[in-house]
C-alpha cells in the first residue's frame, strides 16, 4: 500500500471523532483542512479504494435497536486468511475483522437482528475453504471502548 500524505492523515484523524452533524459534513471538514468539499470527497473515495478506509458511519446502541452481538474466532489456514477475511468484510453486520497470531488467527464481531440471521452468516463463513474451527464468544457485559488511531 502506498503511504499516506499529511493531508490524508489529518482527514482520517478528523473522521474518527469530529464529523459534524450538518447538511454538508464534508464541506465542514474541508474548511478545517483548508480545502474544498470536492477535494475531501474525492480523497475519501481514493482512500477507500486503496483499503485505508472501510466505511464511514456512526455508532448506535445495537442492543436497544434489537440487535445481538457476538465475537467470533476462527482457525483459518494461512493461505486462506485473505480470501476468508475479504468474504467476512462483505457480510452485513461485521463491525471488526482482524488477524491475530495463534491457533485462532482471524477474529471478527458480528451484529445481527436475530439468532437465525447470525446462524446463517456463521454457517456460510464456516463452510469457506480454509476455515478449520470456529468459536463464538457471547458477551456477558457490554464495554464500549473508544478506539481512535492517531495518524
Amino acid at each position: 500500500m502506498s503511504e499516506l500524505s499529511n493531508f490524508d492523515k489529518a482527514l482520517l484523524n478528523l473522521l474518527q471523532s469530529q464529523i459534524p452533524i450538518c447538511s454538508h459534513p464534508f464541506a465542514a471538514l474541508a474548511e478545517q483542512l483548508h480545502t474544498d468539499e470536492h477535494t475531501v470527497i474525492n480523497r475519501l473515495h481514493e482512500l477507500k479504494a486503496k483499503g485505508f478506509l472501510r466505511r464511514i458511519g456512526t455508532f448506535f446502541d445495537s442492543s436497544r435497536l434489537g440487535y445481538r452481538g457476538v465475537l467470533v474466532a476462527l482457525t483459518v489456514e494461512p493461505d486462506a486468511v485473505e480470501p476468508v477475511a475479504k468474504f467476512i468484510n462483505r457480510c452485513s453486520g461485521i463491525t471488526h475483522n482482524y488477524e491475530r497470531e495463534g491457533q485462532f488467527n482471524l477474529w471478527f464481531t458480528l451484529l445481527t437482528p436475530s439468532a437465525d440471521v447470525e446462524q446463517k452468516i456463521l454457517d456460510e463463513i464456516a463452510a469457506l475453504d480454509g476455515v478449520r474451527n470456529m468459536i463464538r464468544l457471547k458477551s456477558n457485559r457490554k464495554y464500549k471502548v473508544n478506539v481512535q488511531f492517531k495518524l
